[in-house]
């Protein structure tokens, strides 16, 4: 695998960094010690600093040595999950109530790794962005520092970012055009009855029965309302009722998420989600309170970016390590947000399963670790994306 010498050689520094960060893990919007440390780091580089881009963000701003007007942003996210670790070894979080389960250390090291490499050659011709983002996990904190403003401050002919995959082989890259991840929404229903003693339910209005009766209709939408050829997903993750045995309760409460790779499918999930909900509530004679949130739009990969990315991965992992045939995940991103704000850009996937059946727990598990041997294979791609988007004497795209 030819991974190139020099970030080869630097993967002990990425290790020992992504080590640290993982031990100190920090939720969205909360990263003062990470985005500390990537900008201390940064700025030892001789690269130029922006901090306080949506909140916690950090931008490092490096041109080249040779002249050239196009410039591209490669980003990594940076916030861990507010949930306990359940792992033991030395770098375990310090934080009972935070932990790093999607491998997001792993991505802040594999971008710094990438800027030191580049602060010492700087053998290409523009700019490069280096984005180190906030508060991924459902908090947008992409959306926040474009709303900061990211594109105009810096802006970026494209974009370009990277996750580790569980599920892939170590050595496997996955990219291909079009939707990679989809769209993800929020919602939160809240169905209010009147309370009573149990032993008397006719004097209250128990609101148990419409939302059983709702939860279970939902389930209906995607499997009896969709096409069978698109792809939703309509998942409740919380349902709260009652504090006693013998009082029925005066609210119920659920929440959960639906995911649509389409606009036209995410239109009519909406569309159908709200009629359910709100001819439920009122068959039942309950007051409702619906918050129907729309969040990540489909991380949707540009055609010629994913063709400059795949080019640059193929050169790392060999055309054997290229998977173009992945089906779009309904997993969410909010690097789709900087996508959808710029002329171009592509998401690549990086398989971390070892061969010894290592490294295979999904994201989002407590006993989930990122496997440090992909660090200099995730840089080697970073770096190749640049060296082709800002070749010498030529434009790269368009």
């Amino acid at each position: 695998m030819p991974i190139l010498e020099a970030l080869a050689a630097l993967k002990p520094e990425m290790r020992e960094w992504r080590r640290d960060i993982h031990a100190h893990p920090e939720i969205g919007y909360e990263e003062v010690r990470t985005s500390g440390l990537v900008a201390e780091k940064l700025e030892s580089w001789g690269i130029e600093v922006h901090r306080g881009l949506g909140k916690t963000g950090v931008v490092g701003v490096l041109r080249g040595r040779h002249p050239g007007n196009r410039s591209i942003g490669l980003r990594a996210d940076m916030d861990a999950l507010p949930m306990p670790e359940l792992n033991d070894f030395a770098h375990r979080s310090t934080n009972p109530h935070a932990m790093h389960a999607c491998g997001h250390d792993g991505h802040t090291a594999m971008l710094l790794g990438t800027a030191k490499h580049l602060a010492a050659t700087r053998d290409f011709a523009g700019t490069v962005h280096f984005i180190f983002q906030p508060a991924e996990e459902g908090l947008t904190g992409a959306l926040a520092m474009i709303e900061d403003g990211l594109f105009q401050r810096f802006p970026c002919d494209a974009v370009y970012g990277l996750h580790n995959q569980p599920t892939l082989p170590l050595g496997i890259v996955a990219i291909r055009p079009g939707t990679v991840l989809a769209a993800v929404d929020y919602f939160s229903i809240k169905l209010k009855g009147r309370s009573s003693h149990a032993a008397a339910p006719h004097l209250g209005l128990d609101p148990l029965p419409g939302a059983t009766q709702l939860y279970s209709a939902l389930q209906s939408l995607v499997s009896r309302r969709m096409n069978p050829h698109s792809t939703a997903v309509l998942s409740i993750g919380q349902f709260h009722a009652g504090t006693s045995d013998i009082v029925l309760p005066e609210v119920v409460e659920m929440r959960g998420t639906i995911r649509t790779l389409t606009p036209e499918n995410r239109k009519q999930m909406d569309e159908l989600f709200h009629t359910m909900v709100q001819g439920t509530g009122a068959a039942h004679g309950l007051e409702l309170q619906l918050d129907y949130r729309r969040s990540y739009p489909p991380t949707i990969n540009t055609p010629e970016q994913s063709a400059l990315a795949r080019e640059a991965a193929t050169a790392v992992v060999g055309e054997e390590g290229i998977k173009d045939d992945l089906p779009s995940l309904t997993a969410g991103e909010d690097f789709s947000y900087m996508l959808q704000a710029s002329p171009g850009g592509a998401f690549l996937l990086l398989g971390q399963a070892g061969a010894d059946g290592s490294h295979a727990v999904p994201v989002h598990n407590g006993r989930y670790d990122f496997n440090d041997d992909l660090l200099p294979i995730g840089a080697s791609c970073f770096v190749g994306i640049v060296e082709k988007e800002l070749s010498r004497g030529q434009s790269a795209i368009g």
